[in-house]
C-alpha cells in the first residue's frame, strides 16, 4: 500500500513496474529491521541504513513481471515505463537449461566494469557423486590457507596482499584529479575495476577449492571460528580479512548440501592445545609452531595437531552439522552446466 503511495508522490517511481517497487521496499525494510536486530545484540558497530552511491551500485530488481526474454534466451527486454528497451546478455550460462517458470527474479545490477542480470531460481540443485570412505578436518591459518587432518598443506593465494601495489597507484592517481572532472570518474572505474577483481579472484579461489574438498571426502570438519571478534585485532585483521575462511566456509556448506556430504563445525577451543595423541594439554603460545607433548613425546606441526583434533571432535559428534548455504547465486564453474557461446562479436583490431 504504501509502494502505490509513492508511485503517486514521485513520478519517476510511478514507471517502474509494481512488482519491482514492492522488491525495493521488502530490500529497504530488511535493512532497517536488521538495523534494529543489531541493536537488541548490542552490537558495537551499527547504523542506520544510508543510500548507496548511483555510480556503482545502482541496482533494480523485478520479480515475474516487467521483463521478457527472447526466443533465443540471448536477449533480454523490458516492459515497465521506462521503455529502456532490448539488451543482448552475453555469458556462460545457457538459459534454455532452466524453465521459465523456475525464475523468480531478475536483477539488474551496475559493477564497475558494466552492468549484469541475474537469474534467481526456484530449483533443487542435487548432484551425485562416488563415495570416496575419505574423512578431514580443516585448520585454516594465514600462512598456509589450511591445514588438512593428513598433513598436506596449501598455500595462501593472498589476493589483496599481491595487488596493493596497483590499488595505492591507482588511489593516488584519484586523489590528483579534480573533483566533478571526467578524469576523476575515469580514475574512480579503474580503481573500482581493481577492487572489483581482487573480490572476484577471492571468490573463485574459494568456490573452486570448497567444491574440490566436498567432492574428495565424505565428512568434512571445520573450526567454528569467529571470524568477526577475529578481525579486531588490527595487527591480523587485514590478513584475515584477504583469506575470507567464512566464504570458504559457506561454500563448504553449500558444496555440502548439493553433493550430500556432512560438513561439522566444531568449537575451536583447546583445537591446538590438546596433543592428538595422548589428548593431554599442552599449554604454547601462538608464535609456537611444533607441538610438543612433555607428557607421551609426541612431535608434530602446530596446525596438523589442530587438523587431527578438529577431525575426531567431528567424529564424535552427532547431530551437530553445519549450517548448509542456501540462496547464494552461483558461480561459473566449468562442467557445471551445459554452455552457449557468447552473442558478443569480436572486436576488430585497430589499424
Amino acid at each position: 500500500a504504501y509502494c502505490k503511495v509513492l508511485a503517486q508522490k514521485f513520478p519517476w517511481a510511478s514507471q517502474l513496474n509494481s512488482m519491482a517497487r514492492q522488491a525495493s521496499a521488502q530490500r529497504a525494510w530488511s535493512a532497517i529491521a536488521r538495523f534494529y536486530d543489531n541493536c537488541k545484540k548490542k552490537a558495537k558497530k551499527k547504523g542506520f541504513p544510508k543510500f548507496k552511491k548511483h555510480q556503482t551500485h545502482g541496482s533494480v530488481e523485478y520479480k515475474t513481471c516487467g521483463w521478457k526474454l527472447s526466443e533465443d534466451r540471448r536477449t533480454i527486454t523490458f516492459t515497465d515505463g521506462f521503455k529502456t528497451g532490448s539488451f543482448k546478455m552475453w555469458g556462460t550460462r545457457d538459459l534454455h537449461f532452466y524453465q521459465l517458470d523456475t525464475i523468480k527474479r531478475v536483477r539488474v545490477v551496475r559493477r564497475a566494469d558494466g552492468y549484469y542480470v541475474q537469474f534467481c531460481l526456484d530449483v533443487e540443485r542435487i548432484e551425485k557423486r562416488t563415495p570416496t570412505q575419505k574423512n578431514i578436518g580443516l585448520d585454516v591459518g594465514l600462512t598456509h590457507f589450511y591445514t588438512d587432518s593428513d598433513g598436506k598443506t596449501l598455500e595462501n593465494p593472498r589476493h589483496l596482499r599481491k595487488s596493493e601495489k596497483a590499488l595505492k597507484r591507482l588511489s593516488k592517481r584519484l586523489s590528483r584529479t579534480q573533483k566533478g572532472s571526467i578524469n576523476r570518474a575515469k580514475a574512480r572505474n579503474g580503481l573500482s575495476r581493481k577492487h572489483l577483481k581482487v573480490s572476484r579472484q577471492r571468490k573463485d579461489f574459494a568456490v573452486k577449492l570448497a567444491r574440490c574438498v566436498i567432492q574428495s571426502n565424505d565428512l568434512v570438519a571445520y573450526e567454528d571460528l569467529q571470524v568477526r571478534n577475529m578481525v579486531r585485532n588490527k595487527k591480523l585483521a587485514k590478513s584475515i580479512s584477504d583469506a575470507a575462511w567464512s566464504a570458504f566456509r559457506q561454500w563448504l556448506e553449500y558444496f555440502g548440501k548439493v553433493f550430500g556430504v556432512a560438513t561439522v563445525a566444531v568449537s575451536p577451543q583447546y583445537t591446538s592445545q590438546d596433543c592428538s595423541n595422548c589428548g593431554k594439554a599442552v599449554k604454547k603460545s601462538l608464535s609456537q609452531r611444533t607441538h610438543r607433548c612433555h607428557h607421551c613425546g609426541f612431535v608434530l606441526d602446530r596446525d596438523w595437531n589442530a587438523a587431527i583434533n578438529i577431525l575426531e571432535i567431528a567424529l564424535r559428534t552427532v547431530g551437530h552439522t553445519g549450517t548448509h548455504a542456501s540462496g547464494d547465486i552461483d558461480l561459473c564453474i566449468n562442467g557445471e552446466t551445459p554452455q552457449c557461446k557468447p552473442s558478443r562479436r569480436k572486436r576488430k583490431p585497430k589499424e
